[in-house]
């Protein structure tokens, strides 16, 4: 007889409490559910039940050898789960965080052609500048900006970008420009208000140093495209990552403050909660995110 088949009689007799409710939730025989375990039971060499005419329960090896039947039971069947969702098309609802930064400025673009190439996926973006814990929020995924925090999650590095100070021409002709990294002690900064970290920017010197910059800042703001605004009118100097500046700076609006400092690069990444294997929607979303920028590199926005 088939070992998994035996295996499978067995504890759904011991989950069941009997043969008969067994047999009714297998969709065999009462007796065919009896053969598959007294084969098994002659296999192992061991009683594995203890039968009375009103109960029938495990006994002590029967019980240690149930955890065991259960897990790989539980295996096979998400091995054969695997499988059919491999092959299913992807559907149903697609939860996604995204900072409003860049969620706005380059993912809601492209995401129509996701739309259009898997209609019965249906996408719910959620834009916010926090940290969100994507199993007990409820998100199938994020794109997450930079080091990862959570080394739990599972992630897949989209592209990259880089973060530089820039400000306007006209900030520079009234304030000068900074030669140095102490010099911006002098200067009017304009902070990102959600960072953990405080008003504090984390710098490398030509050298290779690494410092970090502790200075009120002049304004502060949750959004970083306001950051931007700021700096294209002249109110000071902001660190912001190239997909927000690069056409800014194409365009003359701002400058690169300190062009001497090595950039700053960091990693755009697709991060997912854990498990044995992903989702259909949430590989095809991942894969197409791949795609979408898969032209995209620091100095490419």
């Amino acid at each position: 007889m088939d070992r998994l088949t035996e295996m499978e009689a067995f504890a759904n007799v011991v989950d069941q409490g009997g043969f008969t409710d067994a047999a009714k939730k297998m969709g065999i025989s009462k007796s065919a559910v009896s053969k598959h375990v007294s084969s098994l039971e002659a296999r192992l060499g061991a009683r594995l039940l203890n039968r009375t005419t009103r109960r029938v329960s495990p006994t002590e090896i029967g019980l240690a050898y149930y955890d065991r039947a259960r897990r790989v039971l539980n295996d096979a069947g998400e091995a054969d789960a695997l499988v059919t969702s491999m092959q299913s098309a992807p559907s149903g609802l697609l939860r996604i965080s995204v900072a409003t930064d860049f969620g706005v400025n380059h993912l809601s673009p492209v995401l129509s052609d996701f739309l259009v190439d898997f209609p019965d996926i249906t996408v719910n973006m959620v834009l916010n500048n926090r940290y969100v814990e994507l199993i007990s929020e409820g998100f199938d995924l994020a794109v997450r900006i930079g080091e990862l925090e959570d080394s739990t999650l599972r992630a897949r590095k989209l592209t990259e970008t880089e973060k530089r100070m820039i400000a306007a021409p006209s900030y520079f002709e009234k304030y000068g420009r900074p030669q140095k990294i102490d010099d911006l002690n002098a200067h009017k900064l304009l902070h990102y208000s959600n960072q953990s970290s405080g008003n504090v920017w984390k710098l490398t010197a030509p050298s290779g140093e690494k410092r970090q910059v502790r200075t009120a800042g002049w304004l502060s703001v949750n959004d970083g495209q306001s950051l931007l605004n700021a700096a294209i009118a002249g109110l000071g100097i902001a660190y912001l990552p190239s997909f927000l500046y690069a056409h800014a700076l194409e365009k003359g609006l701002v400058e690169d403050a300190m062009p001497s400092l090595p950039a700053e690069i960091q990693g755009i990444y697709a991060v997912y909660p854990p498990g044995r294997f992903t989702q259909p929607k949430v590989r095809a979303f991942i894969d197409f995110l791949v795609r979408a920028f898969a032209e995209k590199g620091p100095k490419d926005w």
